[in-house]
């Protein structure tokens, strides 16, 4: 995994490539439609900037309606609250609202409008699946997420694949022999292009986000092989999970249940290798096993992995085992 530094920069990279490439929809817009261009434009930008603030207004709603969090009263989980609260402290971070999630599959995820507005929720299967240390190292990595806003700014970018997609199905009003409907289509086409590439970048910051909160979990709790082990778990958990479970804020967990199933199908796929008791099913410690050797070959297609809002489990466990080493030689 690249270094911190080169985290942010490939961040803002694809920052500005996801903007860059939505003004270019919006000029298109403007031109084909034969709208003067800078007040055009200026309003084509102030209509997406309400979009994005719908978006933002409403998102902590939306999130809480679709997971039925349920927020602590002061002394309701202690060991979870003093666990948040210490590692706050020493992030020297705001203590987040505190929520829980009645769910028997191990995840955790953070939302919210601003960063005094943070709510972290953890699933009640990731308090039963996880030991201690696997917890703190998850919240940890949650934290990190809060510490660099990108849940927040997820939600504004979020939208503009979102108003492509939408520009797309302008196809169905556009055809014939008219200026108007050859405009139509022009513009359909181009929103095509700009929604995939503009989903492509979505995600790879996604992916981006998750490597950062990964280093920033270790950093601050100095025990990388504990998220390793959380992340082997709630793989494994995820990819037990009821399918109706896989669309419900799916990019703010600290993994994707679509992406684990995924992974655990092409390890199946040499179950004969890892299935080391015979018992034709892969269990949890297999699992790790063929984590380990998914970590030195091939492992997801780079295909499925550019599909995905969260990176491989086998990379992120490679880049935490290079940051254990950093931290047991000195470097870190």
């Amino acid at each position: 995994m690249a270094s911190m530094g080169s985290l942010k920069v490939n961040g803002a990279i694809a920052i500005v490539m996801l903007l860059g490439i939505f003004l270019v929809l919006l000029m298109a817009i403007v031109l084909i439609s034969g709208m003067p261009f800078y007040s055009g434009l200026a309003v084509m930008v102030v209509l997406t900037a309400v979009i994005m603030l719908f978006q933002w207004l409403i998102s902590a709603w939306v999130v809480e309606w679709s997971t039925r969090v349920h927020y602590l009263k002061p002394g309701e989980n202690v060991f979870l609250e003093r666990m948040v609260g210490e590692l706050c402290e020493k992030a020297e971070i705001r203590v987040p609202r505190i929520g829980i999630v009645n769910n028997g599959t191990p995840n955790a995820f953070v939302w919210g409008r601003s960063k005094r507005d943070m709510r972290l929720a953890v699933h009640t299967g990731l308090l039963e699946k996880l030991n201690q240390s696997e917890i703190r190292a998850v919240i940890g990595h949650e934290l990190g997420h809060i510490r660099h806003r990108d849940a927040i700014l997820m939600t504004f970018l979020s939208v503009i694949p979102l108003l492509a997609y939408m520009g797309a199905h302008l196809w169905w009003f556009g055809g014939g022999r008219s200026k108007e409907g050859a405009a139509i289509l022009a513009i359909a086409l181009i929103s095509m292009v700009v929604y995939i590439i503009s989903q492509m970048l979505v995600l790879r910051l996604s992916r981006i986000r998750e490597y950062h909160a990964d280093a920033y979990s270790a950093e601050l709790t100095r025990d990388p092989h504990s998220l390793s082990s959380a992340l082997v778990k709630i793989t494994f958990g995820l990819s037990l999970a009821p399918k109706e479970q896989s669309g419900k804020a799916r990019s703010f967990y600290i993994a994707d249940s679509v992406s684990a199933a995924a992974e655990m199908r092409a390890i199946d796929r040499n179950r004969s290798q890892y299935d080391l008791d015979g018992d034709g099913v892969i269990d949890q410690r297999e699992l790790e096993m063929a984590m380990e050797k998914e970590r030195g070959g091939r492992g997801r297609s780079s295909w499925a992995e550019l599909n995905s809002t969260h990176p491989p489990t086998f990379k992120r466990i490679q880049a935490l085992r290079a940051i254990e080493e950093e931290m047991r030689t000195g470097n870190a």
